[in-house]
């Protein structure tokens, strides 16, 4: 049974009696790619440098033999200065190892062989494993292996962590290095055993001469083609964000459908099985009614209610892990690098605001590995504006209900446009407040479609994340709800006598002139706990079910006033957990009130902006 957690470097999880594999590599090697095929954990895998953070663990069966495996960031040099370098050098100075795995691309060698000299130098057991020889020979590299193993004085195996290819016997000679390997090693102060630069140049120059060889004559291959036309000065933008609308077409063609086939499905399942499993709560009088309708309107409706989105997002990360895996996300942040520069950001900070589109907490997170404190700043003040999956709830709902099927997706696609200008005029507002210096260093990997399996497992994984992981803010929040909607009990459910009544209200003076009615404003206050609450909590407010809920809302409130709803909600606060994550890699409170003060006041601005000025245009339209 394998068991996967993230942990920090300071935490030095080793169990007594199991041996530690260390698996190093450069940034998009496919490492975790590997690190999940090995232990069949659940990494994060993207063709994006620097994605994985955190240090992930698995302990398996290796040989008979308990076995720990812990997955370390990507970096590019063990004297490098960013966080992400500064976790290895931690970890490899503190934590008792058997062996380290090394993952180097075989296209790169030329570029990633440095890191396998440093290695070799720390005098720890290694394994070097050249990733993605399937691709080598299209880009004319051949690489003499057994060469660079005798050079390197370690195992060298090339195989694709991708799609398994001499696997085996990559696998097998990481068993026998690692049974050899009987006491651990802590490796201790590095930079006095790390040889000098010109020393690794000039063992680099040896080892390239005698082991890898690049034919001169090598044909156009997909990726010099495709980046000709993608990476166009001219139509590289356009193009990325026309694929990004056909994206949004096809979630909708194809998730809405899928949407309403499971609601069907949830609401059989409650007039079947969830209502007459309850009935006899009815006969027990006053008390016996309370329970019954909390937990059927309330708790199972307000759950249903986000569960039916499920697909929708299921969809979504299907044509992320597209765009991640296939290194298009990298091409992405090239395109943007010069326009992000004038912000005060880099083609990383674009990138990572749209890692924010899955959810918004490892995007920020995913700051760490920019060197510079004030480009993480400046980009923790845009990140939360990215449209995560829980808002994207939210807009798919209100557009279905609001909009017509061609109108959807385009709204929709409108949002996204949103808050990334939400995120421009953000950066330029503060861009002198956090001055950055920090060059970007990034690589362009060679385009590559994920596997089927690779992208059911991501979209699958990012699925139940977000309804496993959200329950419990949907479960409190909902229940929050319903009970706000029904205290006093010796009032009419859902009145302006009742507790969500009040707090509906006692807003209107601030949102009333953004078109927001009561019961939109009480799911907007639960709201800031996790976006997902939003939708789940309107079920609770109109106490219906999701297959009525957008007739009900349709018939009280107009297009204007949905997409001032919708405007708010993806500028305003962000949930709990992104502030936690602002809170935590800030280190400063005075920064974190700054950057909710700063999302509160955009939001209420642009909506205001937007309400009046569509009100007067359209006041005939919406009489």
């Amino acid at each position: 049974m394998t068991h996967c957690n993230t942990c920090s470097p300071s935490d030095n999880q080793v169990i007594e009696g199991v041996k530690q594999i260390a698996v190093l590599g450069m940034p998009n090697t496919g490492k975790s790619t590997f690190f999940n095929r090995l232990t069949g954990a659940n990494a994060s895998v993207g063709n994006w440098p620097g994605i994985t953070v955190d240090l992930m663990t698995a302990t398996i069966k290796m040989g008979g033999q308990e076995t720990q495996v812990v997955d370390l960031p990507g970096i590019y040099d063990l004297r490098g200065f960013s966080e992400d370098e500064e976790v290895v050098r931690t970890f490899l100075t503190s934590t008792p190892i058997h062996l380290i795995v090394i993952i180097l691309n075989s296209v790169q060698l030329d570029r990633q062989i440095s890191l396998a000299l440093q290695i070799q130098s720390l005098g720890v057991p290694a394994v070097l494993l050249l990733n993605m020889a399937d691709e080598a020979p299209a880009f004319g590299v051949e690489v003499d292996h057994e060469k660079i193993s005798e050079y390197l004085k370690m195992p060298v195996v090339p195989f694709s962590a991708k799609f398994g290819q001499n696997y085996g016997q990559a696998y097998k000679t990481i068993r026998d290095e690692l049974a050899k390997q009987y006491q651990s090693v802590i490796i201790g102060d590095i930079e006095a055993k790390l040889p000098k630069e010109a020393e690794i140049a000039t063992e680099m120059e040896k080892l390239l001469q005698n082991a890898v060889s690049n034919v001169e004559d090598v044909k156009e291959n997909l990726t010099t083609r495709l980046d000709s036309i993608l990476l166009h000065p001219v139509l590289g933008l356009p193009i990325f964000f026309g694929a990004m609308y056909l994206m949004f077409q096809f979630i909708y063609a194809l998730g809405i459908p899928m949407q309403n086939k499971l609601a069907e499905l949830l609401a059989w399942v409650k007039d079947t099985a969830i209502e007459p499993l309850l009935a006899f709560l009815i006969d027990l009088g006053t008390w016996g009614k309370f329970f019954h309708d909390f937990l059927i309107d309330g708790l199972y409706q307000g759950i249903g209610t986000v569960a039916a989105f499920i697909p929708v997002i299921f969809l979504f990360f299907i044509c992320m892990a597209v765009i991640e895996d296939s290194g298009y996300l990298s091409r992405s942040a090239f395109l943007m690098d010069a326009f992000m520069e004038r912000l005060g950001l880099d083609g990383r900070s674009f990138v990572m605001s749209l890692m924010g589109f899955g959810c918004n907490v490892p995007a920020i997170m995913g700051l760490r590995v920019m060197r510079s404190p004030a480009l993480r700043m400046l980009s923790m003040l845009v990140i939360p504006f990215s449209l995560c999956s829980a808002r994207l709830n939210v807009f798919v709902f209100m557009t279905t209900a609001l909009f017509t099927q061609r109108q959807a997706p385009v709204v929709l696609f409108s949002l996204y446009l949103f808050s990334f200008l939400a995120a421009i005029f953000t950066a330029a507002v503060f861009k002198a407040q956090f001055p950055n210096t920090e060059p970007l260093v990034l690589e362009l990997p060679p385009y590559r479609l994920p596997t089927f399996k690779q992208m059911i497992l991501r979209a699958w994984r990012e699925a139940m994340h977000f309804l496993f992981w959200s329950r419990r803010f949907i479960v409190f929040g909902v229940i929050a709800i319903w009970f706000c909607n029904n205290f006093p009990t010796n009032v009419p459910p859902a009145s302006t006598q009742t507790l969500s009544g009040i707090i509906g209200q006692i807003t209107q003076p601030i949102l009333a002139p953004l078109g927001i009615n009561p019961q939109l404003a009480v799911a907007l206050i639960f709201g800031f706990i996790a976006k997902e609450i939003v939708l789940g909590g309107l079920a609770v407010i109109y106490a219906t079910t999701e297959d009525s809920l957008g007739t009900v809302i349709a018939q009280q409130i107009n297009w204007v006033q949905a997409y001032s709803f919708m405007l708010f909600t993806l500028l305003y606060v962000p949930c709990l957990s992104t502030v936690a994550a602002i809170k935590a890699e800030s280190k400063s409170t005075k920064f974190t009130w700054m950057s909710i003060a700063w999302s509160v006041t955009l939001a209420w601005v642009t909506s205001f902006i937007f309400y009046q000025s569509a009100r007067f245009f359209f006041h005939a339209h919406l009489l």
